[in-house]
């Protein structure tokens, strides 16, 4: 599937920003260009506004069902939740949730344990993006699980708003029945996708690599439209995608936690 989440996400609020910014040349390396994150790991005890900040009352064109909704974000239990569930919000008939760091990350490595939605239609994503909202070229890293085959996720990255990079691999027991791990270990020169410390994808075409320091999301989110890439819409009532955690360690840093990948790497 050729659609971006993220950029899809901004349709709604970029019509102005497309105009001047869309067109930005990808000239600067993701270490120089305005990372200013720095390693952390968040076990989600409670959501640092600092951090993090929540989408809230807008969707991202006719392809969505939902409009973003502060109400479906929370934390419980140390994990933090993303709903996805029935009721008027704004245009839709449906509420949905995204979360996304105030900070861009350059090169490093991206680590998440979730615990994805259950239905077909809907989408559970950790992933990064920056684009024209940003006033950058759209660059983005994803993991996208769809709720029609909650056996497989798919990995995928855009350059320069060029994408056509997916692969499916798969997930044991399934992305929705416990908790798995999902890692991006992104340099200059390669880019690697794992999922439960095993490697899935690995990337070294200088072409297929972004360059250009990003923002990580998790969202949860449903279509009407999109049934041949994300199965056919059926509500069946409220559903979560729960994260316990979440790290980046960035190029030349001390892992974060025990298990990391990092600390397999370096």
């Amino acid at each position: 599937m050729t659609i971006s989440i993220a950029h899809a996400r901004n349709l709604s609020l970029v019509a102005v920003a497309l105009l001047g910014s869309a067109l930005v040349p990808s000239v600067t390396s993701a270490q120089e260009d305005q990372a200013d994150g720095k390693s952390f790991v968040e076990n989600f005890d409670k959501i640092d506004a600092g951090r993090w900040y929540i989408s809230d009352g807008w969707n991202n064109g006719p392809h969505q069902n939902c409009t973003w909704s502060k109400k479906q974000i929370s934390v419980e239990n140390g994990m933090l939740q993303l709903q996805f569930t029935q009721g008027k919000t704004g245009e839709r008939d449906y509420a949905c949730a995204e979360i996304q760091t105030t900070k861009r990350y350059g090169y490093g490595t991206y680590e998440a344990r979730y615990r994805t939605a259950t239905g077909s239609g809907l989408n559970s994503a950790f992933f990064t993006y920056i684009g024209p909202t940003d006033k950058k070229p759209h660059d983005e890293l994803d993991f996208e699980v769809l709720g029609k085959n909650t056996g497989q996720v798919q990995v995928n990255q855009y350059i320069g708003g060029k994408g056509g990079n997916e692969k499916l691999v798969p997930v044991a027991g399934g992305a929705d029945q416990g908790f798995n791990d999902y890692a991006i270990v992104w340099e200059k020169d390669r880019l690697r996708y794992y999922v439960n410390g095993k490697l899935v994808q690995d990337v070294s075409d200088p072409s297929k690599i972004p360059t250009h320091a990003q923002k990580i999301f998790f969202s949860l989110w449903g279509t009407d439209t999109l049934g041949n890439w994300m199965g056919k819409f059926a509500y069946g009532g409220p559903s979560t995608m729960q994260v316990d955690r979440i790290a980046f360690t960035a190029a030349g840093d001390k892992c974060q936690f025990a298990e990391s990948i990092a600390c397999k790497l370096n």
